[in-house]
């Protein structure tokens, strides 16, 4: 359920506004335990969304780093290799 909450920091560009809603509402499905919730609690679950949202906003606009920004073709061929060598049988 959580495979789009993925590092956005120090990459080369700047995480989006999609990568971070993506992340957001993966979050919120997660805690809620829902992945679309009932009508009487739209209103609360996109509160929370957005909420999220700002919050992860903040935190990578605060977030220092010394470290060179990675790539993000890299990183996923990096994850791809550690995956297959993961679930190879």
């Amino acid at each position: 359920m959580c495979r789009n909450i993925r590092t956005l920091h120090n990459f080369d560009p700047p995480a989006d506004a999609g990568e971070i809603h993506a992340s957001a509402l993966q979050y919120v499905r997660k805690i809620s335990g829902s992945t679309k919730p009932s009508q009487a609690n739209t209103a609360a679950f996109e509160q929370a969304v957005a909420a999220v949202e700002a919050a992860t906003r903040t935190l990578l606009d605060q977030l220092v780093t010394t470290a060179p920004p990675k790539n993000r073709e890299v990183e996923a061929a990096k994850a791809r290799a550690r995956s297959e060598k993961r679930f190879a049988a």
